[in-house]
Order: structure tokens, then sequence, then C-alpha cells
């Protein structure tokens, strides 16, 4: 375990600053809670529930836990004043109460929360394909460090990344689920970005689910002519047996997308909110961003089966019982 601890940092430090250098982008810091009712909190998928308390000396007004930065990332960009081409990124941490407890889900989320600022001419898929590539790059880059720190662990990252839309997944294997489809893609071709999350598909369901005002999953590619700007990063994990995924990101909307996504999700009322008026206005930028997940990426690199062994969190006894039995430590 403490070895573990030693390479967690390693890793950590390691790959901020590559993904810092790669993709130019400033540290910031960010904080833990937000204000409710501003629409600055991620949604997620929109069922979720943040974490909430009253503040005192605001006259017990509400103030949530982040479940992610999303849209306080943009915000940032702005009040900063960041130029075109650069961006920032954080060390964003969350409780997500709602999770399912498992492998790869925990109350406690990490991540390293990025933004950058783009030009309207780079709101295309070309674009983003660039940016997931130089990400895949640093993780590359800091596997190579991994196995270089500890020789027993042996290299799996594929040299490539292969790109496929949400739509040409179903189509190829129409009769599975979403996670199974993610599945036997990844194994198939190690590392794998799925392009196209939120906008239904030719089955009439999203291959899954995101909320309608930070990513851009409806504006359609003019040379394939499918939807969205957005998708995942996802690797084969040996250890598990499954696809893991390690980055969500995506293109962010402009004020059409918004209104677009914000109408055709029943979500209209969401204009009034802070960040929705500004965008709105066009005082933000427009952007494209992220999260990579700190605590799956560790897990990854030094193969281990449980997120528990790389953080500290909450388990039901059942679980740590039974991943003790399998000789794994949590923490």
């Amino acid at each position: 375990m403490k070895q573990t601890e030693l390479a967690i940092k390693q890793i950590k430090d390691f790959f901020q600053q590559n993904l810092s250098s790669e993709l130019r982008l400033r540290r910031v810091t960010a904080p833990l809670f937000v204000l409710k009712g501003m629409g600055i909190n991620d949604d997620l998928s929109g069922t979720e529930r943040a974490v909430n308390f009253p503040v005192k000396d605001l006259g017990d007004q509400k103030a949530e836990v982040v479940h992610s930065l999303a849209k306080w990332k943009r915000l940032t960009l702005a009040d900063y004043n960041i130029e075109q081409g650069y961006g920032i990124y954080t060390d964003m941490n969350a409780i997500r109460a709602d999770e399912e407890l498992g492998n790869l889900h925990s109350l406690y989320v990490d991540q390293w929360d990025w933004e950058r600022t783009i030009t309207n001419e780079q709101r295309t898929v070309d674009f983003l394909k660039n940016i997931v590539t130089r990400i895949y790059s640093a993780m590359r880059r800091t596997e190579y460090m991994v196995c270089e720190m500890y020789p027993q662990i042996k290299p799996f990252l594929g040299h490539d990344i292969f790109f496929i839309h949400s739509e040409e997944l179903l189509q190829m294997y129409p009769d599975k689920t979403p996670k199974e489809r993610e599945n036997l893609i990844t194994q198939k071709h190690g590392a794998v970005f799925i392009i196209g999350i939120g906008a239904k598909l030719s089955n009439g369901e999203p291959h899954d689910l995101r909320a309608p005002d930070y990513d851009d999953y409806s504006t359609i590619d003019k040379e394939t002519g499918l939807s969205g700007l957005n998708g995942d990063l996802l690797v084969w994990n040996e250890v598990l047996s499954r696809a893991i995924e390690l980055s969500s990101m995506g293109i962010r909307v402009d004020k059409e997308a918004l209104l677009r996504q914000l109408k055709s999700s029943g979500k209209e009322e969401r204009k009034e909110l802070y960040f929705h008026k500004r965008l709105i206005e066009g005082s933000l930028p427009l952007s494209i961003g992220g999260g990579i997940g700190q605590s799956r990426l560790c897990m990854l690199y030094l193969k281990k089966a449980h997120i528990g062994e790389i953080q500290a969190s909450i388990w039901p006894n059942e679980m740590r019982e039974e991943c003790e039995k399998h000789g794994m430590n949590l923490i």
C-alpha cells in the first residue's frame, strides 16, 4: 500500500504536467461547492441529486457540492480573459451521492477538469479528434514513465486511438446495449473514442445521457451528416476484462445549440439562470473541455481491480470483505 501511494503521486504529478503542456492549460483553483439555483453546477444526466447545505452567513441560502465543473470552467475562462488557444485545468473533487458503488464508481470523484478557448472555425469533429489524440499521447507518455519506474508493469496502451460515432456503433451491434457495444468495440481496438453522446440515435435512444447545457451533442457534422461534437474516451481494462471510461469531453454549446438542446429536453426554464443568461448574451467564449478521471487512470496503470485501492471512500461492509478475500486492499 505504501508503494501504491507513492505511485499515485508520481502518476498524478507527471500526467498533469504533460496535459498542461500538451493543451497549453494554466492551473487554477476550483470550488468544492457553488450556490444553488445559478445553473453553474453540472447536472450530469439530469437525475442525480447534489449534496447541499445551508450557508449561515448568507441567510441559509443553499450551496451545492459540485458534480463536476463543466460550466464553472467556462465562466472562469471569461472572468480570467483566457486568450484563444489557451485554457485552464484544475483538480476537481466532487461527491456524487447517487452513484451505484462498484469497482469503477465511488461516492468520491476526483478528476482533472479542463477547458480551452476555441474559434468558431474549430467547432468541428476534426478539431475534437485532434484534442483527443493529444490527450491520449499524454496518457501514453505517462504509461511509459510508470513502466520505467515499475518494471513488473508492462505497456498495454495501443499506439493509436480508434474513432467511431455512436450511430455507427449502433449499426455495427444493433442487438446490443450501449455498454455491451462499448465493451465489444474497445476489446477489439484497445483504445476508442465514441463520438456523439446525448442525442437520440436511429433506434430512438441516446447512447448515454448528457445534460443539455454544456456539451454540443446536436450540431450536425457537414462531412458525416451525424450529430454531436462530444464523446467518451475508453480503453480496455485487462484486469476487469471490460471497457473503462477515462474521460468525457466535447466542444461546448454555442447560443444556438444551447437553445436547441434546452427546447428538445424540455429544460427551457434554465434560460433564466445566471450561467445560461451569460452564454445567451454572448459574454462567454466558445470552448472545448472535459474531465479525466484521476483515480481511474491510476487504477489502470497500476493494474488495480477496484477504485477503492486508489482513493479513500466509503464502501459497504460486504464489498470490503469480498475485496479482502481477493487480496484487494481498499484504502
